[in-house]
């Protein structure tokens, strides 16, 4: 497969889950309710609504608190007015860095982003200035179980309009189009399939290879930023070396 796999990624994330639980369903309540507020509360009509529950449900976001996002962005609460900006920039040694941001003060916003990338020796560029390095994708990774038939889901999601189908040691991850991402991930779930992660991303044409050091420093600003409460997503083209731990 073509791309960057986000499974190491995940997998690192995984292990802090538990601390930033919350922090992390406050960045996908703001999602659903923007998605909610901009097309509607009703997933059936809402596609964009739809791919972003899929989302929550692959965080293990509880159904109540799901369903109270989205009715906050129907206007059953005042006061939801995000804007959605995203910074581009360098990391240390060079490496491309996208921050997705959802923000209602973008003065604090751009404030905070741009001394995250000064503090870790980087700095933030113009638009554009990175972007055109990163593909917008659909990937779902699954978790392997026994008993499942790699040939099967394989041709289950090819059938259902994927781009490309890669067997890993732990998981499958699957890659579409943006268009495609939600009959694809539809197609999944109505076989019975559960994800880890169900998303559109932005994954790297190129990797930028970084030795422990600047692995350290990298990560050190993917953390401050998505520390950050207006920060969605941060995506990156680092490839760290083995052995690191994120």
């Amino acid at each position: 497969m073509s791309g960057h796999s986000k499974w190491h990624n995940i997998q690192a994330k995984k292990g802090k889950t538990d601390a930033k639980r919350g922090k992390i369903f406050t960045k996908i309540g703001k999602e659903l309710a923007m998605a909610s507020k901009n097309g509607g509360s009703n997933p059936d009509t809402n596609s964009k609504l739809r791919d972003v529950i899929a989302k929550a449900k692959a965080n293990n976001m509880p159904q109540d608190t799901i369903t109270r996002a989205i009715k906050k962005g129907a206007g059953e609460m005042e006061g939801l007015n995000y804007e959605e900006i995203v910074y581009e920039g360098y990391g240390p040694s060079g490496v491309a860095v996208i921050v997705k941001t959802l923000t209602d003060n973008k003065n604090r916003t751009a404030g905070n982003v741009r001394a995250a990338f000064t503090k870790q020796g980087g700095n933030l560029g113009s638009t554009g200035c990175v972007s055109f390095m990163f593909q917008s994708k659909g990937q779902i990774i699954i978790e392997k179980q026994d008993g499942m038939d790699e040939d099967e889901i394989m041709m289950q999601a090819l059938d259902a309009g994927a781009e490309d189908f890669d067997a890993q040691e732990e998981v499958f991850e699957i890659t579409t189009t943006p268009e495609d991402f939600g009959t694809v991930r539809e197609a999944l779930e109505g076989a019975g399939l559960e994800f880890l992660s169900a998303e559109i991303t932005m994954i790297p044409d190129t990797m930028s290879e970084v030795d422990m050091e600047t692995a350290v420093k990298v990560q050190k600003l993917i953390d401050k930023l998505e520390d950050d409460d207006d920060v969605q997503d941060v995506y990156h083209n680092a490839e760290f070396p083995e052995g690191f731990e994120e």
